[in-house]
């Protein structure tokens, strides 16, 4: 005779299906084109990195010259896959906490075809030399609004859901993934307005656009991957979170400190002399909410080699809170007033937000994506090999990248500094590390390879 806990427990585990089902197309629609737009990205960023030390290749397509090249990389990296992983993992996570079937299948996937509508626009107008030239806003300036309006039609549901919560308590990744949804619209908005529709100073549009990167990863993509963590790691583990107390602190932290950070990159600059240096105060300052969210997760994983070793979503997770943690130290190395003159015009930022979009956000994307899918689909996946050789190639290569180009943009901010010396000195004196970089993101795209060819023999339900 069932009991009552057995009960509960069945009608428990015919909501969460009820939940997996009614999202199944929008969630795998917007992952799946997410991660083509990433196979785009890392071919892109092959062939720029490639043109960084061997010019002549490619060099008789003029719409694949290196500034449009690496331009529509990392655009393409942040609005193709970033912000659609994003979606995905924030639609699922919240449904699933906030206890709630989706009710708008139809507007979400319209919505996201508009904003796949507005990245190819983006993108094609980039290659075909109509980019604006700002750094991460390099779309044509009449596809921001088109994907602000899209965005709005795929979070707002996700909104509803958490008013109508049938929940009894807010859990942490909640806050975090609710503070993304709140905090997106004000970044995106306000750049573009102070940037590309109010007619300011020059000087103060570089300004707001150096804010707006630094805003994406720390107040968008950090939130996101922050709450899918404290979503997973309790629930492969089958222990609650280490400390509640301390990851509020880390998420009251990140509030604080992340929206001032940014302007650092215009230290120097005809600027008020505290803007950069509150900017890079702020950035050194990160490393508190990474230390807190760091010793969070690992305490929770602690003691569960086994759960480590048989979830590749708990692999991921923990190879992007590593990632932050770095993210924090070298946030503190970087932005002093002696390391700032030597990186302000060289590959060493590049690393910095490889490292943050690909070695912390994706890393967490892909934690989510290898635990939501097989829930979404009712198929496990195909080959356990497939995703170890994807968590290996990924970290190696990241890892390249990044040493690559924070040592390479060191030597290269030494060689400006030589001022009797040519230019050209500068621009070689990175020869090798630019070399490794292409390999890396070599290793990368054959990595992601396996990724979306899994994905999609997934959503093919061939699982």
């Amino acid at each position: 005779m069932a009991t009552d806990s057995d009960i509960a427990f069945q009608k428990d585990s015919e909501l969460r299906a009820k939940i997996d089902r009614s999202l199944r197309h929008p969630v795998m629609f917007l992952l799946v084109s997410g991660a083509a737009w990433l196979a785009v990205s890392l071919i892109l960023g092959f062939i720029s990195s490639t043109k960084a030390h061997w010019p002549t290749f490619l060099d008789s397509y003029g719409f694949l010259s290196y500034g449009r090249v690496y331009a529509a990389h990392i655009n393409v990296l942040v609005y193709g896959w970033g912000c659609q992983a994003a979606f995905g993992l924030v639609i699922w996570l919240m449904a699933r906490l906030s206890r709630k079937e989706c009710r708008a299948v139809g507007v979400i996937l319209t919505a996201g075809h508009l904003w796949n509508f507005g990245v190819l626009v983006g993108f094609i107008g980039i290659l075909a030399g109509y980019g604006t030239g700002k750094p991460w806003m390099e779309f044509p300036a009449a596809v921001w609004p088109l994907l602000l309006v899209s965005y709005l039609f795929i979070s707002v549901w996700s909104f509803v859901q958490f008013r109508c919560s049938e929940g009894k308590r807010i859990y942490i990744a909640q806050w975090y993934l609710l503070a993304a949804m709140f905090w997106f619209p004000w970044i995106y908005l306000t750049g573009h307005l102070f940037v590309f529709v109010f007619e300011g100073h020059p000087v103060m549009a570089a300004g707001v656009n150096a804010w707006f990167k630094s805003a994406m990863i720390y107040l968008f993509f950090t939130p996101v991957a922050l709450g899918t963590a404290y979503y997973l790691a309790p629930k492969v583990t089958g222990r609650p979170i280490y400390s509640y107390a301390l990851a509020m602190f880390g998420f009251w932290s990140l509030a604080a400190i992340a929206p001032w950070a940014g302007m650092q990159k215009l230290a120097g600059a005809p600027l008020p002399q505290f803007m950069p240096y509150v900017g890079a105060a702020a950035t050194v300052l990160i490393l508190i909410p990474a230390l807190a969210v760091g010793v969070n997760i690992v305490m929770t994983i602690h003691g569960h080699g086994d759960a480590m070793s048989a979830s590749p979503s708990l692999r991921f997770i923990t190879g992007g809170i590593v990632s932050f943690l770095i993210m924090g130290v070298l946030g503190v190395f970087l932005n002093t007033p002696g390391a700032l003159k030597l990186t302000q015009f060289s590959l060493t930022g590049y690393g910095y937000e490889v490292l943050a979009l690909y070695g912390f956000f994706s890393m967490c994307a892909f934690g989510g994506i290898y635990f939501i899918v097989p829930r979404i689909t009712r198929r496990e996946w195909l080959s356990r090999r497939f995703i170890s050789w994807h968590f290996l190639l990924t970290v190696y290569g990241v890892g390249t990248v990044v040493v690559c180009s924070i040592m390479g943009g060191f030597f290269q901010g030494q060689a400006q500094e030589a001022y009797n010396s040519a230019w050209m000195d500068a621009a070689t004196r990175s020869y090798a590390y630019n070399i490794g970089t292409t390999v890396a993101w070599g290793f990368i795209l054959f990595g992601s390879i396996f990724f979306l060819l899994h994905l999609l023999l997934m959503w093919a339900r061939l699982g």
